[in-house]
């Protein structure tokens, strides 16, 4: 296993560019260290380790117009594919999963799909990112501290760095913690919306309702850019 840059396949050309020198640095190396480490263990890890960049393959840099933060990969078998919130088709849609379903259908009559799998929006212009991107099975948080949050930001601090304004969607803390790592004059031309994660226990205090979705594509519509179509078929 290597994060070396000429072997992460099948990572998108251009945020090989912007993301090369980040593989370079003694974090990287500490974090590939660390992950080796708990496979030699005997460790179950998620996601497979061709999908940890997942969400770089399927949303180019250059493509990018909305920015949703999950926290860390989904921990039971088979949920995570490395797209925040997103899990393969013939999964069942955790609870977090489906109360987004329950506000997009509130907020455009976008009716629930039959399925988890979210890679309509990230082939659209949606980069589905986790603020950590790998976990142990059966255990949240487990690579917190480990060095991906600092790989995050940088991802975070690129975007952020951009001319054309973007749509970052901050459920829970610590998605709104990851937006202000960027300094405020990169901030300020961005559209932030921010809202209770929609994880069950924080859901009803104030995401649904938040209208993200139609709020997103008004705004895309008013910069000029195509909106998302949130179906998923």
């Amino acid at each position: 296993m290597a994060f070396a840059a000429e072997k992460i396949a099948p990572m998108e050309a251009s945020w090989l560019e912007q993301l090369t020198p980040e593989f370079e640095k003694s974090y990287m190396r500490e974090l590939e260290a660390f992950l080796a480490q708990e496979i030699r263990s005997g460790a179950t890890i998620y996601p497979p380790f061709d999908l940890i960049f997942n969400a770089f393959c399927q949303t180019s840099f250059s493509q990018v117009k909305v920015v949703i933060i999950g926290q860390d990969p989904y921990h039971g078998p088979g949920q995570a594919h490395g797209l925040s919130f997103s899990v393969p088709k013939g999964i069942p849609p955790p609870p977090s999963l489906q109360n987004i379903f329950k506000e997009l259908e509130s907020d455009l009559g976008v009716r629930p799909p039959s399925h988890g799998c979210l890679m309509e929006w990230a082939q659209q212009g949606v980069l589905l990112l986790n603020a950590i991107l790998t976990v142990r099975a059966g255990e949240p948080k487990s690579h917190h501290g480990r060095g991906w949050e600092l790989f995050t930001d940088r991802v975070v601090q690129i975007l952020g760095a951009r001319k054309d304004p973007l749509v970052f969607l901050l459920w829970g803390k610590s998605a709104l913690e990851k937006f202000q790592h960027l300094n405020a004059s990169d901030a300020r031309h961005h559209l932030a919306l921010v809202a209770p994660h929609p994880s069950p226990f924080s859901a009803h205090g104030g995401f649904f309702g938040c209208r993200h979705f139609s709020k997103t594509n008004e705004f895309l519509q008013k910069i000029g850019k195509t909106p998302i179509d949130w179906t998923i078929h």
